[in-house]
């Protein structure tokens, strides 16, 4: 289902609508882990974070006649202003429903796209009886944030860019956060058609630890009672992003919410750019394990920047 030329395909197909986000690096977080490390930013991609790449090209992918439909999902945030903004650019209509806790900044967002915003309960049995709804009442197309092949296809250009940027050297690692697992897969998929050296590592918050624990005992456990500041990776895997983590993933490595907090403390200080909590664990999981980066070249995906500016956990 994901092949290099697809990859490609989708890579052209929503080159328009994406940003090419830039690389940055510092020298003294390099210092502080011990490795060179190169962050891509998606924190710099439209809505602020690499949902757009995936929404984009799992939109495109429908007909005319499809895409005049209109499209619903469930998100938490990022996924869900990237499919109003992705349905914007379309000129049809987007249905997003998300949890009566989710961030105000991300809610008023995914409204400013134009879409029609559906609060439900943050449980699972709350969002797919909302999404049903929906789609009777409007037969429109659901997108999932994840368990969806053309959003991995699109999650994957993010590493493709990265293996592709010659200003870049050969990376021994790439890490990114999981939590549903699109863009781990992506990654993955990238890393084996384009730098099939590099290993990929994964990172997870301790209090949400399904794909570690997925991934050890090599069957799907679902998440429960996530409790995380990291809001964005608060969901399970699914069959289709668990198969293609545990084929490829070369370690899961889980970090404290103190450490993401750090991390993201770190970002914000010697990179000088934002990030949200979601976006600091790659770097978190180096800083828990200097021995296995040191004197090594990393690329970390630097996942969003949406962030609740009146609620900075430091």
């Amino acid at each position: 289902m994901i092949s290099k030329e697809k990859i490609e395909r989708a890579h052209k197909r929503i080159s328009k609508g994406i940003h090419n986000t830039p690389v940055l690096t510092s020298q003294s977080i390099d210092k502080i882990s011990g490795c060179r490390i190169y962050f891509k930013c998606e924190n710099f991609q439209k809505i602020g974070a690499f949902k757009m790449r995936g929404a984009l090209n799992a939109i495109l992918s429908f007909d005319k006649k499809d895409i005049e439909k209109g499209f619903v999902t469930h998100s938490s945030g990022n996924h869900a202003q990237a499919v109003a903004l992705s349905s914007k650019i379309c000129n049809t209509k987007s249905y997003i429903i998300m949890p009566k806790d989710a961030p105000k900044i991300k809610i008023e967002a995914v409204k400013s796209y134009g879409a029609e915003v559906i609060l439900c309960e943050n449980n699972e049995r709350a969002r797919i009886s909302q999404c049903n709804k929906i789609l009777e009442r409007t037969g429109a197309n659901f997108i999932h944030p994840y368990d969806n092949y053309d959003v991995i296809l699109g999650q994957a250009t993010c590493a493709k860019e990265l293996y592709e940027d010659k200003n870049i050297p050969r990376l021994d690692n790439i890490i990114c956060p999981v939590g549903g697992g699109g863009l781990a897969s992506g990654t993955i998929k990238a890393t084996e058609f384009f730098s099939p050296e590099t290993k990929v590592v994964l990172s997870e918050p301790e209090n949400a630890s399904d794909a570690h624990d997925s991934f050890n005992q090599k069957k799907l456990i679902p998440v429960k009672n996530p409790n995380t500041i990291a809001d964005g990776l608060k969901t399970s895997l699914s069959k289709k992003t668990f198969n293609i983590i545990v084929s490829g993933t070369e370690e899961i490595i889980t970090v404290s919410e103190a450490e993401i907090i750090n991390s993201m403390k770190i970002i914000w200080e010697r990179l000088k750019v934002i990030c949200e909590p979601s976006c600091s664990l790659p770097l978190a999981a180096i800083l828990k394990n200097k021995s296995k980066f040191r004197n090594k070249s990393v690329g970390i995906i630097l996942t969003g920047g949406n962030i609740d500016l009146s609620n900075i956990p430091f």
